[in-house]
């Protein structure tokens, strides 16, 4: 964002809108990273168009996981079994601040929030493990509990302000159809909550208050189906609609009323951004893309259903 001071003149302020820089205390947003080597892409998940570079993460490395209150977008892990948790505040842009470490080096993992806690499940090894974090404060992860078992190859994730739900990944030598859940002000062991249509990896998840959505993965090759659970309930998914292009290792990020997918595998690197209505089923919509074509990335956005 360019750097005014004084009066803003209307050439200035017309500048901002268009790059997506105005300030907007209401507006939704979205962020992905890693794009390109260590930067953070931005986007106005009510509008449609391409994403604009916001600043920069700490390092260069793919398969983070994310969550995120109103106030902080918040990183952690990444390829290489990394432990570092990163943040960088929605309303300035920049370079990522360090936050604190990890219980242990971390990839292909999930994270999930509510306004108060950031909750980071599995791992690759694979490992079993919840930890979490007080998303205000800056600290390292604390033990939460377990998964029911072992869990890699990026499950995937949403939440409303109380539960967490995350869902798929890889167990026992195969990808599993599992969804599960925790409470997300205690503390504790997760809990079965269903089955997804078929057994699914990597896929990419998002929520309003009321409802998660799973997209994408692989299921043995590329899936593009989208699937939806009701988070106050228990059951298994149900069908909601279908991806553009059959896509894997997608970022997610959503407001109360969508759900925005980007980049990806499908089956090479790709920079495309689509989205859904939550509250509807159907088909995903072309959005626009990223500013580099990239898969692995992770989102969060200041606006999801946790908040």
């Amino acid at each position: 964002m360019p750097s005014y001071s004084g009066v803003w003149n209307l050439t200035a302020v017309m500048q901002a809108v268009g790059a997506g820089n105005w300030p907007d205390a209401t507006a939704a947003v979205g962020l992905f990273a890693p794009i390109g080597t260590t930067g953070i892409n931005k986007i106005i998940i009510s509008t449609t168009g391409n994403a604009t570079s916001f600043g920069n993460i700490l390092e260069d490395n793919v398969n983070k996981a994310a969550c995120a209150s109103s106030s902080r977008a918040i990183w952690a892990g990444g390829s290489g079994s990394q432990n570092i948790i990163q943040f960088v505040t929605f309303s300035a842009g920049g370079t990522a601040t360090d936050f604190g470490d990890l219980l242990a080096g971390n990839q292909e993992f999930c994270g999930l929030s509510n306004a108060v806690r950031g909750v980071f499940a599995g791992g690759a090894g694979p490992v079993n493990v919840i930890q979490y974090i007080t998303m205000a404060s800056a600290g390292n992860a604390t033990d939460f509990g377990d998964l029911l078992a072992p869990n890699e190859n990026t499950p995937s994730a949403c939440a409303s302000s109380t539960r967490g739900v995350i869902a798929g990944g890889y167990s026992s030598g195969d990808r599993v159809n599992v969804i599960q859940y925790v409470t997300i002000a205690s503390t504790g062991n997760s809990t079965d909550f269903g089955d997804l249509l078929a057994v699914t990896m990597q896929m990419a998840g998002a929520s309003s208050e009321t409802r998660g959505i799973f997209a994408g993965g692989n299921t043995g090759t590329n899936t593009n189906v989208i699937q939806y659970i009701t988070i106050a309930s228990v059951g298994n998914a149900t069908d909601f609609g279908d991806l553009i292009t059959a896509t894997t290792k997608m970022g997610a990020v959503a407001s109360s009323i969508r759900a925005v997918f980007a980049g990806g595998e499908a089956p090479s690197d790709t920079n495309r951004i689509q989205y859904v209505t939550i509250a509807s089923t159907g088909n995903a919509t072309d959005f626009g893309d990223l500013t580099s074509a990239k898969e692995g990335v992770a989102g969060c956005s200041n606006s999801h259903g946790g908040l």
